[in-house]
């Protein structure tokens, strides 16, 4: 151990994840392991939290019942979607007053509160954004080192292997379609969309499909009454990394609706968002956007639009769109993201006491190794592999065609 650390700083930002409060509660285990000497604040509201200076501090009965985190979903320290160097929207917050700098804003509170480490919990908008801070400190001379967690739903930061909260989001996502499924049985001829999160990224939508199936497997079904897997099967899977020819699709599934009185389908929110952009623009309508610039998926509604195309061309009688997102996002950790938070928090302390830098986490480009990822190297955007051999054995199993 290297780096003089006296003090250090925790925020978690963005949209929720299975894995905010395990990361919380798993750097405070560390750091009073290795090094409880060490003073811990957090800030309350993500980067809002850091620019207001509003912070708790991590007393020592908080470090000795930080356990109980991990039975918790959410954020134990709240989030919020800010962006330091979107100046007018922290303006217009605000968070800084007119001429001010965020980022200057965000650096002198830090050292206003004597921090010597910050760690940021958080997908790619949140690590960028660190990223970018970092940058800033090291530029202006502050003497502060940023380490921090890839958080995110999606699985779709580089070069991050597997993110934080992925699994469980998985998940649970299966646990909530398989009751939602059952819907079926409310009407003939049902169509049921389940809208997945996933902006760019397929993985979740994919890996939710197969943690259903594997919930299908578990089941004894009673054909002679109609209560049949093939009722309760995921009949197509649509993603944003693969193209489909919509006629095409259309008649399989309303052969599959002719069969089975119902088709149950999983779409990606990401799936299909640049036609349906390009059809509001074509219509003078505004596309909503948030602080990073990305369109408001919950206002533009792919899972509806997916609905609308395939309803009539199935003879659907009845269409139910549900949204697994936020039940899916806010859960607890399971065991095996559980496993893989705690790793990354050590790996984490170990990085503040060295004085390195980055996000902590399965670089792909190295093996697989853990480390803190350089900043520079944190994207997001970064598409489901769609040649990965369980995704085949999905699309085989179903029955689906793979596309482009």
């Amino acid at each position: 151990m290297t780096a003089n650390v006296k003090k250090v700083a925790i925020l978690t930002a963005g949209g929720l994840a299975p894995c905010l409060s395990s990361a919380v509660a798993a750097l405070i285990e560390r750091y009073t392991e290795v090094a409880p000497e060490v003073e811990i604040i957090c800030y309350i509201g993500g980067y809002k939290g850091l620019l207001e200076g509003t912070s708790i501090a991590v007393g020592p009965e908080l470090r000795k019942n930080a356990y109980k985190l991990y039975k918790f979903g959410g954020s134990p320290i709240g989030n919020s979607r800010v962006k330091l160097t979107n100046v007018k929207d922290c303006v217009k917050r605000g968070l800084v007053k007119e001429g001010q700098d965020p980022q200057q804003v965000a650096a002198d509170q830090l050292v206003k509160d004597k921090v010597d480490v910050l760690h940021t919990i958080g997908g790619d908008d949140t690590n960028t954004a660190a990223a970018d801070l970092a940058a800033f400190l090291k530029k202006n001379g502050y003497n502060l080192n940023v380490v921090g967690m890839p958080k995110t739903i999606d699985n779709d930061v580089y070069p991050i292997a597997q993110s934080l909260g992925a699994w469980t989001a998985a998940e649970e996502g299966a646990k909530f379609f398989a009751n939602v499924v059952s819907e079926h049985s409310a009407n003939p001829r049902m169509l049921i969309v389940h809208e997945v999160m996933g902006r760019n990224c397929g993985w979740l939508t994919a890996a939710t499909a197969v943690e259903y199936r594997k919930l299908l497997d578990g089941m004894e079904f009673v054909p002679s009454i109609g209560v049949t897997r093939a009722r309760r099967e995921v009949h197509g899977v649509y993603i944003p990394e693969l193209d489909f020819n919509v006629e095409a699709e259309a008649k399989r599934l309303r052969k599959i609706m002719d069969e089975q009185d119902c088709v149950n389908i999983f779409v990606s929110e990401g799936a299909g968002v640049e036609t349906i952009i390009a059809e509001m623009e074509s219509k003078g309508q505004d596309v909503p956007r948030d602080a990073f610039g990305h369109p408001r998926l919950d206002k533009i509604n792919p899972g509806a639009w997916f609905a609308d195309q395939f309803a009539e061309m199935l003879g659907a009688e009845k269409t139910l769109v549900q949204k697994s997102g936020y039940f899916s996002r806010a859960a607890a950790s399971n065991k095996a993201d559980k496993e893989l938070i705690i790793k990354c928090a050590n790996k984490a302390v170990e990085a503040a006491f060295t004085g390195v830098g980055g996000v902590v986490g399965q670089d792909e480009n190295k093996g697989n190794e853990l480390r803190a990822c350089e900043f520079e190297r944190i994207k997001g955007g970064k598409p489901f592999n769609t040649n990965l051999p369980w995704f085949d054995d999905l699309l085989a199993a179903i029955g689906q065609p793979k596309g482009e």
